[in-house]
């Protein structure tokens, strides 16, 4: 029985398509927290995993000639440096007699270096199961969901959109929508991304979804597949920039039943429609299109609709929240940084959110964010926090005053800013694995868990970065929205200056109390959500009193541009707040 690991594809492909497949086959043998380090400055490692409550370090080697002793040597200083138990080395074409004496004289001495080669990789994919082990089964929403794009599927309308909130499961009900159809009639379909990362990532979440028989391909910035691949693949996952550039290069696409766009939010601009032009995707004639996002504003006049028709499904943050998909969240506005006396020196009756933002807020504040910080600690039995952070400069001092205060290890994260300073990657891929094994309590966050990053285990979020996209700000909440086991709720401190993320709090705070008291209706129904007005240390209804009179449309605020003229000063309170 063939395999989605044979010699000719481990022999043919490369170096990247070598360190996934291997990391399949550990996702099959039932190995957690996977994660792919291999890059320049890994440091050793190239696939990061956990099994039996050891952390496990692979070095692999797609060479042409057989693995030596120096690779051992490095191999466990990078288990020194990821604090790894099992070190491994996978090798495509062997080791020579000197490392295999090599390892058994380390075996000897208690440390457990395994050699695979290609035989032993061969071996084990022969032996597992069918199907992966799903440790899961479709909540009632996502079932919905699943047999709405299957039924549409097979109705033949050719286009379906599903809308969820991050954390409540989008890709999952792509995959399990996939491996049923896959069950009756094999599919040959291609997800794109709109980036590298997030085209391993999606990859990655199908695993479980498919037979050891089905092969996957990557198509992307590091990896181009030749056009006899692409036709053989049943399972390709591409970058968007990757696919257009080979279709405006007057290349053809082979076909496909079904083509996934995710985060189709992104759809609309050119690369998107010289992609679906050329494959017809959502028409009578082309491939049946499915798009999924957990954020579909837009901030130009684009509808997704046109591209995918109504969604089949849409679940939102606040639907989320209100019937138990989410976590129970505690949401807490700070308003210590307003400046009462700034505020009633504004002239003029209507205000953009630049100028508001620039004399309403006080932003030097981190001393109380931490404090704060170490105030909220107590309340979580297990915490767990992300801090987000607008620089690199503000996330280690962020770090540092934590660490300070010496109730948490916390560490500064980060991939690349626009000034081009980068971590290097052994170095966090390292903190990942650590905050994921609970050696760090704390990440303080700039560039990175917005999307496509689960951390179900956080249950304290911190704002402290300016967003002006709501989608983005979502995301970063949806970090800590994940339900996992023994957790009760998260805690979302937001400390931003930014007179729309009180829109957005007003927002949220009404859109989870809708069933309060109204005519006919006087019984209110107790929900474990809430969002409260606070400064450190206690609430503050004053302020959000005050602020409701001042945001009378706050849907039309929470989304207003930088410098849209649309906030409007209550004349009664001119003179300041009362």
């Amino acid at each position: 029985m063939s395999t989605f690991i044979s010699e000719i594809i481990l022999k043919s492909g490369t170096w990247q398509a070598f360190e996934r497949v291997v990391s399949r086959l550990l996702a099959h043998e039932g190995f957690e927290g996977i994660r792919l380090v291999g890059q320049s400055g890994d440091r050793g490692a190239d696939v990061l995993a956990h099994r039996a409550g050891k952390r496990w370090l692979f070095q692999m080697k797609h060479w042409k000639n057989r693995v030596g002793v120096d690779v051992a040597d490095q191999t466990l200083e990078a288990m020194r440096i990821y604090r790894a138990q099992v070190p491994v080395i996978v090798a495509l074409n062997g080791f020579d007699e000197r490392l295999k004496e090599h390892q058994r004289t380390l075996m000897s001495r208690g440390i457990p270096l395994q050699l695979w080669d290609t035989k032993v990789l061969i071996t084990r994919a022969e032996k597992l199961p069918e199907m992966p082990v799903l440790n899961r089964n479709p909540r009632e929403y996502q079932e919905e969901a699943i047999r709405s794009a299957i039924q549409t599927f097979n109705e033949k309308n050719k286009k379906a959109l599903i809308v969820m909130a991050t954390g409540l499961g989008k890709t999952f009900v792509a995959c399990e929508s996939v491996r049923r159809i896959n069950a009756i009639s094999p599919l040959k379909f291609l997800v794109i991304a709109h980036t590298n990362e997030l085209v391993y990532q999606i990859e990655k979440a199908f695993w479980p979804f498919l037979s050891k028989e089905q092969e996957t391909t990557v198509w992307n910035g590091y990896e181009q597949p030749g056009e006899e691949r692409l036709e053989k693949s049943n399972a390709v996952f591409a970058c968007l920039n990757t696919v257009a550039d080979y279709v405006q290069r007057g290349k053809e696409l082979p076909f496909f039943d079904l083509i996934i766009i995710d985060e189709c939010h992104h759809v609309g601009g050119q690369m998107y429609n010289a992609v679906l032009q050329e494959t017809l995707a959502g028409t009578e004639c082309g491939p049946f299109l499915l798009g999924l996002t957990a954020t579909p504003w837009r901030p130009d006049d684009v509808d997704l609709s046109e591209y995918f028709g109504e969604p089949l499904v849409s679940v939102d943050i606040v639907t989320g929240l209100r019937n138990g998909f989410l976590s129970d969240v505690d949401y807490r506005m700070y308003t210590d940084n307003i400046n009462w006396e700034a505020l009633g020196e504004l002239k003029g009756r209507n205000f953009s959110p630049r100028h508001i933002n620039r004399t309403l807020f006080i932003t030097e504040w981190d001393d109380a964010v931490v404090f704060e910080l170490k105030r909220v600690w107590q309340e979580q039995s297990k915490p767990r926090a992300i801090v987000f952070c607008g620089t690199i400069d503000h996330a280690a001092t962020m770090r540092d005053r934590i660490n300070s205060l010496g109730f948490c290890n916390a560490s500064a994260i980060y991939s690349q800013t626009t000034a081009g300073r980068l971590m290097d990657p052994a170095e966090r891929n390292r903190i990942l694995c650590d905050f994921q094994d609970g050696v760090i309590d704390v990440l303080c966050a700039v560039d990175i868990l917005n999307e496509g990053v689960d951390v179900p285990d956080v249950n304290i979020i911190v704002f402290q970065r300016v967003t002006h996209s709501r989608r983005i700000f979502i995301q970063q909440l949806g970090r800590g929205l994940r339900l996992s086991k023994n957790k009760e709720k998260v805690i979302v401190l937001d400390f931003v200056s930014d007179i729309r993320r009180f829109a957005a709090g007003i927002n949220l705070k009404d859109g989870l109390a809708e069933d309060g008291p109204a005519p006919g209706n006087p019984v209110r129904i107790s929900l474990p959500h809430k969002v409260t007005f606070r400064k450190a240390g206690g609430e503050d209804p004053q302020t959000e009193s005050f602020l409701r009179q001042w945001l009378e449309d706050v849907a039309a605020v929470e989304g207003a541009g930088e410098d849209t003229s649309i906030l409007k000063f209550p004349p009664e309170l001119r003179g300041g707040r009362k």
